[in-house]
């Protein structure tokens, strides 16, 4: 006589979304509120660093604005012993201050107002890549939720299967070999969800950590569906280059070079110090004063400052269409990648249900005697093995879609950093 175990027929806990065929539009999934998030990336060490470093690029543009071109005092006090004269008193003093010749303070001026546009992309690109860090860690930990729920109610249902064979066992229906079967599966399901719970923990501390100012709750919420951008995903990776403050960064970084190269070459003339001079000899006898005016004659030092500028601003054109051919690769991966994963994640929630589907029909088997426990139980692990597979592919067709979405700013952005020019 065939024995069954009639809760083996439960079938796998798959997220329904898992399940369901695809549609047009689905929920977004569980993301932090923006706001909350907004806040964390700006209290984010690298961002306030990259804050700093933008208010330090003013101070250098207001510097360069002023010029170094500062009043220099000199003078001297001395007294002079003249035989069979007497004893003088004398001094002699010199105020000098150096001039910017014409063009040469509004360059200064444009190399300041770029190092701020530089900094500031730069800053935002930081606060960007703390982006992309938060999304890695709450969907780490997002995951590792959905997995251990998954694996929890499998221990369950093989926990009451066990406690079933258990009871049959003790009226001799059931054989000793069904029983060590039944509490081996339910023992592996246990370790397999203790497993997946230290994997949530521990994503959860380390989202916790780098992210302190993040409110989270005890347990972690749903994974959700794949998500429907509102933009389509080709308008997403256009804007991901448009919006690309690495090549804001690196445009304003050319630019800036290129005015230091004009710069250079006007500095090849040298700023004029133009100043007074007045004296006094011989206790006052002899007086004067005067103008004075010196010029710094260039040489080959000035030749060569002018040359590395002019070879630094060819250089910063080149990194900005490397920067450029990054970003665009980088924007192409991110569509690519999206497509692929939600292709994936569609084809392995398709093999989910199947498995599933077979999994309750080898029970059903089981329950009428032409299945063996073994069977029902190999059915179950396929069936829960593959309910794993499909959360770790939805986990990662979500994590594409909001990388597209992170990478184009269309979330968890500031207001002011919708558009930048390039």
């Amino acid at each position: 006589m065939r024995r069954f175990i009639p809760l083996l027929c439960l079938p796998v806990l798959i997220p329904a979304a898992g399940l369901a065929a695809p549609v047009a539009e689905v929920p977004p999934p569980n993301l932090p509120p923006e706001a909350v998030v907004v806040a964390a990336l700006d209290n984010h060490p690298t961002v306030a660093a990259a804050g700093q470093r933008v208010t330090a690029a003013r101070a250098a543009a207001t510097a360069l604005a002023r010029g170094s071109h500062e009043v220099l005092v000199t003078g001297t006090i001395q007294a002079r012993d003249v035989t069979n004269e007497r004893r003088y008193a004398e001094f002699d003093t010199q105020v000098l201050r150096p001039i910017r010749l014409p063009g040469k303070a509004a360059l200064d001026r444009e190399a300041g107002v770029l190092g701020v546009d530089v900094a500031h992309n730069r800053m935002e690109d930081s606060r960007h890549q703390a982006a992309l860090l938060l999304s890695q860690l709450w969907f780490d930990w997002l995951t590792a939720g959905e997995l251990h729920r998954v694996d929890l109610a499998n221990a369950a249902v093989l926990d009451e299967a066990l406690a079933a064979v258990t009871r049959r066992q003790q009226l001799r229906d059931a054989a000793a070999l069904d029983v060590d079967q039944a509490r081996a599966a339910r023992d592996q399901a246990q370790g397999t969800a203790a497993m997946s719970a230290a994997d949530m923990a521990q994503a959860r501390a380390l989202l916790a950590a780098n992210f302190p100012d993040l409110p989270l709750p005890d347990q972690p919420p749903a994974l959700g569906d794949v998500p429907t951008p509102a933009n389509d995903l080709p308008a997403l990776r256009d804007l991901v280059i448009a919006r690309s403050h690495e090549i804001g960064a690196a445009d304003r970084e050319a630019a800036r070079l290129g005015t230091l190269a004009r710069r250079a070459e006007r500095d090849r003339i040298a700023d004029p110090s133009v100043g007074f001079r007045a004296f006094s000899e011989r206790g006052g006898m002899e007086r004067g004063g005067g103008l004075v005016l010196q010029i710094p004659l260039g040489g080959g030092y000035r030749k060569a400052l002018a040359e590395e500028a002019g070879a630094q601003a060819s250089a910063g054109l080149l990194d900005l269409a490397n920067v450029r051919r990054e970003v665009e690769a980088m924007a192409d991966g991110d569509l690519a990648n999206a497509r692929g994963r939600r292709a994936a994640w569609e084809g392995i929630a398709a093999s989910a249900r199947s498995t599933m589907q077979a999994a309750a029909r080898t029970a059903r088997g089981q329950q009428l005697g032409a299945i063996d426990l073994a069977d029902a139980l190999l059915a179950r692990r396929q069936a829960h093995e593959a309910a794993r597979l499909e959360v770790a592919a939805r986990s990662e067709a979500i994590r594409a879609v909001v990388k597209l979405e992170i990478d184009s700013h269309v979330i968890w952005a500031d207001e002011d950093t919708d558009e930048h020019p390039q």
